[in-house]
């Protein structure tokens, strides 16, 4: 995709913030684009929910008791929603360093263009996938008998929760991938990912771990939303060792994703403005 920048751009601060949303959306199109034209992309990134649901709720979760006579899908499957959310910042790291591998970052500095845009653009371009993959999920966990019990509301907000979390995590992988030396380096976060998103409640309550592996789950990001996206489907969890931040997921849902973006976003920007120093 062809990108057309105009020369006489005014230096006024609403005219440099229309420029910058201009830039931003050419970058998404851009992804878009690349996403479109990569069927086989497109087939592991829908594919993976599928075999993840069939693999840890119909092979793993039949040897699983959370108690409470509980059904484990009811259990698991807000977690499968959070865990692919969770994941999903190791394909915007590996995105990221791709084009800085192949050059193509070096080309956008080259130009005329917001020195934001390509981050913002790829971070919106990965909240519109995390969407589909939502949604691909959901027809997913639909088919499989599973039901959302907590209102139309409460499950539009657990969705919304969701998607908080992603767009945190989306500048962790920009960092990240701006940071590694190349795809290849990208390609080894995932032993950073695995325990980030395994070591929650995702799949199993904090409270059933040994006690210094639970206090580490209890506070992961991941856990306060897999537990707030639990309540709001009307499928809280069941065995809870009563700590604060499991008793108020809702909260954290909210204060983690958004103390990672505080942190993680400026240095994603700040990382690639000082790329060619």
């Amino acid at each position: 995709m062809s990108i057309t920048l105009d020369p006489a751009r005014e230096d006024g601060p609403g005219q440099r913030l229309r420029w910058a949303l201009a830039d931003c959306w050419t970058i998404v199109r851009r992804e878009v684009a690349h996403v479109v034209r990569r069927p086989t992309l497109i087939a592991w990134q829908l594919g993976f929910p599928i075999v993840s649901v069939l693999l840890f709720v119909y092979v793993f979760g039949s040897a699983m008791d959370v108690g409470g006579g509980t059904d484990y899908k009811e259990f698991a499957m807000p977690g499968m929603f959070t865990m692919t959310m969770a994941f999903g910042f190791m394909g915007t790291a590996m995105a990221v360093a791709v084009d800085k591998e192949r050059g193509v970052i070096d080309r956008f500095r080259s130009m005329p263009m917001a020195p934001s845009a390509v981050v913002t653009g790829r971070g919106a371009a990965d909240v519109l996938q995390a969407v589909l993959d939502l949604a691909v999920l959901a027809g997913i966990a639909l088919v499989i008998g599973w039901r959302p019990s907590g209102g139309f509301a409460a499950t539009l907000g657990a969705f919304a929760l969701l998607l908080v979390l992603r767009f945190a995590l989306i500048w962790v992988g920009v960092w990240l991938g701006l940071r590694v030396k190349n795809q290849e380096a990208a390609g080894n976060l995932f032993a950073l990912a695995f325990p980030f998103g395994m070591v929650s409640s995702v799949f199993t309550p904090p409270s059933m771990m040994p006690d210094w592996l639970g206090a580490i789950a209890m506070w992961n990001p991941v856990s306060s939303t897999a537990g707030a996206v639990r309540e709001l489907f009307g499928q809280p969890m069941v065995t809870s060792g009563g700590s604060w931040i499991e008793t108020h997921p809702l909260l954290m849902a909210f204060v983690g994703p958004l103390v990672i973006t505080a942190v993680f976003l400026p240095l994603a920007v700040r990382t690639y403005g000082r790329l060619a120093r």
